[in-house]
């Protein structure tokens, strides 16, 4: 239990540290005269310019004052208790911006000397031993070191005030810590206020850096599941024929060249898909000129890519598909192009029928095949149904992929089309 009542007294007197102080404003401050200024950029701190020049008009007015008393005293006070007392009350006002408890320590071992002056000479300003400036500067000595330090000692500072002021007069003890609890407690107010800011600038940095860094995964994932699906589908279709082309050109060099050439443009159409998607990475503004996003516009190319490989593809779409978002086209083309893809690699020569349908509830895509006539290629990771999902979800819609109970795989897709999804449809 003492120690606990010792230790707030030790850091008061000796031992704690204040805070540094809060960042000024530069409003508070002026840039010097170029004749002036130690460096070009030298600044001259109005608050600590008007400590200084309020220490100064304290020191020079106690030493008048005490000069003053002394040729009326009987018994006055020699020039060196004079010069000490003015010391006492201005250094601290002085030093309390800069070092706030240091201030405070200052004034109050100073104090005794003060008031032992005012006792000595026999003068007794309103009937207590404490004149008005030695008043202002414990008082403002008082705030600044609530400000700056922590709570355990401001309250030790307002107790030993409060104390010393029941010891030197008891009389004026109660208006004495009326005073001193107002400073101090006004001062920890700033405290807790300047705290709370501080803590909530931190709060909306850290929640800021969130924000960014979530944005940063959200992009890397987009960018991913676009090279997956133009990867994966491309990559597909191409290691398809390149296995089939040459059994179906059986030697004749004109089917041959012709299956080449089929890979050829498959190839360049896959690299000019991908310059597409990560241009923007190579422009930090997104201005990189591309080609328009692929969108159902385009199906008919996925069906054919299919086809050559040896699914037997049937599509039964609407006869126009215009105003569909690029957006949502876009995603609509990835899932058709990502199922047809997962057909290939799954259910090689398969069947497969592409429903496409859109009504007011929005754009529909079915997409079935059925058992493969060739073995299955490798399973993959199930990225290709997570980036199908996450396509659909953006856009508000649902995705269900799963086994078919007779044999073979189907998807089913829809997109919600509304305001939003139309708005760049143009």
């Amino acid at each position: 239990m003492i120690p606990a009542v010792v230790r707030p007294v030790q850091l008061a007197l000796y031992q704690g540290v204040a805070d540094p102080p809060a960042p000024r404003s530069r409003r508070l401050t002026v840039r010097l005269p170029r004749r002036l200024a130690v460096v070009p950029t030298s600044r001259l701190d109005l608050v600590q310019a008007a400590d200084a020049l309020l220490a100064a008009i304290a020191f020079l007015t106690t030493l008048s004052q005490v000069s003053d008393w002394n040729v009326k005293a009987v018994s006055p006070v020699s020039e060196g208790f004079s010069l000490l007392m003015a010391v006492g009350v201005a250094l601290p006002l002085a030093l309390r911006d800069r070092w706030p408890l240091a201030a405070w320590r200052t004034g109050f071992l100073m104090l005794p000397i003060g008031v032992w002056v005012t006792s000595s000479i026999g003068v007794r300003p309103a009937d207590a031993p404490y004149t008005f400036l030695m008043v202002l500067s414990c008082l403002l000595v008082s705030y600044s070191a609530a400000v700056r330090c922590e709570r355990r000692i401001t309250v030790a500072i307002w107790v030993l005030s409060v104390l010393t002021a029941w010891i030197i007069h008891p009389n004026s003890m109660p208006v004495a810590a009326v005073m001193v609890t107002v400073a101090v407690l006004f001062g920890y107010n700033v405290r807790v206020r300047r705290t709370a800011t501080a803590q909530l600038v931190v709060e909306e940095q850290r929640t800021q850096e969130a924000v960014g860094a979530q944005a940063v995964l959200e992009e890397r994932a987009r960018i991913a599941r676009e090279l997956h699906d133009v990867v994966a589908h491309h990559m597909s279709v191409i290691a398809i024929q390149a296995e089939a082309v040459p059994l179906k050109a059986a030697g004749d060099p004109a089917q041959l060249e012709a299956g080449l050439a089929d890979i050829r443009g498959l190839s360049l159409d896959a690299i000019a898909q991908l310059r597409q998607v990560l241009g923007v990475l190579r422009d930090q503004d997104g201005r990189t000129d591309t080609a328009p996003l692929p969108g159902l516009d385009r199906v008919e190319e996925l069906i054919a890519n299919a086809r050559a490989t040896g699914l037997t593809v049937l599509v039964k779409r609407p006869t126009s598909l215009e105003g569909l978002a690029p957006a949502l086209g876009l995603s609509a083309y990835r899932i058709v192009q990502e199922s047809l893809s997962n057909a290939m690699r799954h259910a090689p020569g398969a069947t497969v029928v592409v429903d496409i349908g859109r009504d007011d509830g929005g754009l529909r895509l079915h997409i079935t095949n059925g058992p493969g006539l060739a073995p299955a290629g490798p399973r993959g990771a199930g990225q290709g149904l997570v980036g199908m999902r996450e396509r659909a979800a953006l856009l508000g819609g649902t995705l269900d992929a799963g086994p078919v109970p007779v044999g073979g795989f189907q998807v089913t897709a829809t997109l919600p089309v509304d305001a939003t999804t139309e708005r760049g449809s143009g």
